[in-house]
């Protein structure tokens, strides 16, 4: 396994002594409430108080701002000291922020991540084991009987709803000043067939950066009614078209493009199928291809992190796609990528590291 360098000296070796060990150890068997405790202390505005005080606030003033009984106060203030998000000065018995804490509030990724996890993913996590055995996600049971989550989206709760595209466009939202850079200042794109365009985002940003371009959307029919919904009277719009497809059919193909077609984009797209079914998507975009066409694949690939949290949040979200999304799919590391891209008849020309939060661009060209 390759490893950018960072990960590998964390996951190659030991670095716990053996009483850090063990309190992880109960760290994970009392993960549930952890999780818990700590969103509860951000959504009744716990933190926000104690952070706000000059000095740290007692427990009593914390009742008394709040409203609520002694009793879940303490529970809560408890247990936050020995998970590690407040500290207690034991004089004044007045409490304060831990770093730990302070990153619970100010990380925008965090305050994204526990909201996905909460109204997203907490009780379909039960049935991890069984879509692990199943290849099946049968944990979105919860939600409805939907064979992967993407057909239900538009049904779920709102709230639900709301944190599942807060989590989706975050983390491509951050990457796209840079791809288009990539996109239309190096590689000079005029013609662009965006696989899996859900909502018509990146092309809407597409055809503002670049006045020349034309953007084809791929993706599920009804996708694409909800696409020329969104993008109705946006600048640029008249440069996008949208083309239905199923792009798990291996019976149909990627539409000719009229003109000569540069770009084939896919972000955050690969991650939701099964390397088969890569490969299958793969090999149907490159008969659309001509020598000077490029596939992008924008993915966070968790063995190409700078940082060995964003690998760790990343090889938690496959288990998301396993349990909830459609049983099948993950972040995939560069070999694995890399293995689709190849037996497509692909190679890899060119890779991106470390755009916006943690994305690389992989740009493929024919074999």
């Amino acid at each position: 396994m390759d490893l950018f360098p960072t990960l590998e000296n964390k996951y190659s070796k030991e670095s716990l002594s053996a009483l850090e060990a063990q309190r992880q150890a109960e760290f994970i068997a009392w993960g549930p409430v952890v999780f818990q405790v700590s969103r509860i202390m951000l959504k009744w505005g716990i933190l926000d108080m104690i952070r706000n005080s000059d000095d740290g606030i007692t427990r009593e003033d914390i009742c008394a701002k709040t409203g609520y009984s002694d009793y879940a106060v303490k529970c809560l203030l408890e247990a936050s000291l020995c998970i590690g998000i407040l500290l207690v000065d034991v004089n004044t018995n007045k409490y304060s922020l831990s770093k730990t804490g302070w990153f619970l509030i100010n990380d925008p990724a965090t305050r994204v991540n526990i909201d996905f996890n909460h109204d997203v993913n907490y009780e379909g996590w039960f049935f991890l084991e069984e879509s692990l055995r199943n290849s099946k996600p049968e944990g979105l049971k919860h939600f409805g009987n939907w064979p992967t989550i993407y057909e239900g989206l538009s049904q779920l709760p709102e709230r639900a709803q709301k944190s599942w595209f807060a989590f989706d466009h975050f983390y491509s939202d951050s990457s796209f000043p840079e791809a288009l850079k990539i996109i239309f200042d190096e590689h000079h794109v005029r013609s662009l067939y965006d696989v899996g365009g859900n909502t018509g985002k990146w092309a809407l940003k597409c055809v503002e950066y670049n006045k020349n371009v034309e953007v084809m959307v791929l993706d599920l029919p009804q996708q694409i009614g909800l696409m020329e919904e969104n993008i109705k009277g946006k600048e640029g719009a008249e440069r996008i078209k949208g083309y239905g497809i199923n792009l798990l059919d291996e019976n149909v193909s990627f539409p000719k493009s009229e003109n000569i077609l540069d770009a084939i984009w896919m972000s955050q797209f690969l991650d939701c199928f099964s390397m088969p079914e890569i490969t299958s998507i793969l090999k149907r975009a490159k008969q659309a291809m001509t020598q000077e066409t490029r596939i992008y694949i924008m993915e966070t690939l968790w063995d190409r992190q700078r940082f060995e949290t964003a690998a760790f949040c990343l090889t938690m979200t496959s288990l998301y796609f396993t349990a909830m999304a459609n049983g099948n799919s993950k972040m995939y590391n560069t070999e694995d990528m890399q293995y689709c891209i190849e037996e497509a008849g692909l190679e890899i020309e060119q890779i991106h590291d470390h755009l916006g939060q943690g994305h690389s661009i992989l740009v493929c060209k024919l074999k």
